[in-house]
C-alpha cells in the first residue's frame, strides 16, 4: 500500500532556528512556507495548528523528499526516544566523519558519534538531536551497500530514506504494517542501538529487538521494541504530536483502504500535495501516519 516517503513532519518552536540550521549544516533550502489550513488541521485532527505557520524543506540533491517544520509550542513530559511513535528520521549522507567536524559546533547535538554499523560494516552512521528536539540518523550508505536498494548520497547531505518507529507491542507494529499496510515486514532480530540505550539507563550491550517494513525501493520503516521505561507519546490539546510528529507516505487511493481514518480525505492545494487528496491514521504504536493519494481525479 505505501511506496514511498513524501516527508517526515516535526514539530518545532522557533522556526527561524530550524530553518537556519538545517540550510547551514545540512545544505537544506526552504521550499515553501505558509501557514496551516484549517481544512489540513481538520485531516490531522489537529484544530489548534490551523493558522500555525510551516516550513517545507528539500535536499540540496532536489530529491522531492520533504522534512516540515510545524510551529508549536514545547510539550511537558517529552523527551527525544522516551516517547513511543516515530522517534527517529534518518537521512543519507556522503562523509559522515567530515560532518560529525561540521557539527561539532552547532545547533545539532551529537549523541551518537559515526561509527560502523555491528550489523553491515560498510555502513557508518551517526545520531544527533536537532533544533526541534528531533533525533536524526545521518547515515553513509555506499553504492550496493545493502540489499535493500535504498541508494546513495548525491549531495554532502541528502534525503530522508528511514523512519524508526517505537513501540512497546512488537507483534502488533509488525502485524499493523504487514496486514494492513501490506508491506513485506522481516523477522525480529537483536540489535544494539546505543542511542536507545542510553535514553533509557540500560548497558550498551543490550540488544533490542528489531523488524524492517520494507517499502518497494529506496525506503525502509525501522520497527523498534521500545524498554518499558518508554511511555506514551504526550500531547497538547487540539496540536500535533512534540517532536517527530508524523510521516507522511504516498498511496495509490484512499478509497477502501479498511482503516481507521481521523478525518475523511480532503483534496490539499498546498505543497506538496498540490491538489491530491489526504487523510491520516494511527498506527499501533501511536503513530501519525499521512496518507497522500497518488492520483488526483
Amino acid at each position: 500500500m505505501l511506496k514511498v516517503i513524501l516527508m517526515v513532519t516535526m514539530s518545532a518552536h522557533d522556526l527561524s532556528a530550524v530553518e537556519r540550521a538545517y540550510h547551514d549544516y545540512l545544505g537544506y533550502k526552504v521550499v515553501e512556507r505558509g501557514r496551516v489550513i484549517r481544512a489540513l488541521a481538520g485531516v490531522w485532527g489537529a484544530p489548534a495548528t490551523a493558522g500555525r505557520a510551516y516550513l517545507l524543506m528539500q535536499p540540496q540533491s532536489g530529491e522531492k523528499v520533504y522534512l516540515r517544520f510545524v510551529q508549536s509550542e514545547p510539550t511537558e513530559g517529552y523527551a527525544p526516544l522516551r516517547t513511543l511513535g516515530w522517534n527517529s528520521t534518518e537521512i543519507l549522507v556522503q562523509d559522515v566523519d567530515g560532518l560529525a567536524e561540521k557539527l561539532a559546533n552547532s545547533p545539532f547535538r551529537i549523541i551518537g558519534p559515526p561509527r560502523n554499523l555491528s550489523s553491515i560494516e560498510s555502513i557508518r552512521a551517526m545520531q544527533v538531536i536537532g533544533p526541534a528536539n528531533e533525533v536524526l540518523y545521518l547515515t553513509h550508505i555506499p553504492p550496493g551497500g545493502t540489499g535493500f536498494n535504498l541508494g546513495s548520497a548525491r549531495t554532502f547531505v541528502d534525503r530522508v530514506f528511514i523512519v524508526v518507529l517505537g513501540g512497546s507491542d512488537m507483534q502488533a507494529m509488525r502485524d499493523f504494517y504487514a496486514n494492513k499496510m501490506k508491506l513485506a515486514v522481516t523477522e525480529l532480530s537483536g540489535v544494539r542501538i546505543s542511542v536507545l540505550s542510553n535514553a533509557h539507563g540500560l548497558d550498551s550491550a543490550h540488544k533490542h529487538k528489531l523488524a524492517i517494513a520494507r517499502l518497494p525501493e529506496r525506503f525502509l520503516i525501522e520497527i523498534d521494541e521500545y524498554p518499558k521505561s518508554a511511555v506514551a507519546r504526550p500531547r497538547r490539546g487540539g496540536d500535533l504530536l512534540p517532536g517527530m510528529a508524523m510521516v507522511s507516505f504516498d498511496v495509490e487511493s484512499l478509497d477502501d483502504l479498511g482503516l481507521a481514518l481521523i478525518h475523511p480525505p480532503a483534496k490539499i492545494d498546498a505543497a506538496p500535495y498540490n491538489g491530491r487528496r489526504v487523510a491520516v491514521t494511527i498506527g499501533a504504536a501511536g503513530e501519525m501516519i499521512e496518507l497522500i493519494e497518488n492520483c488526483v481525479p
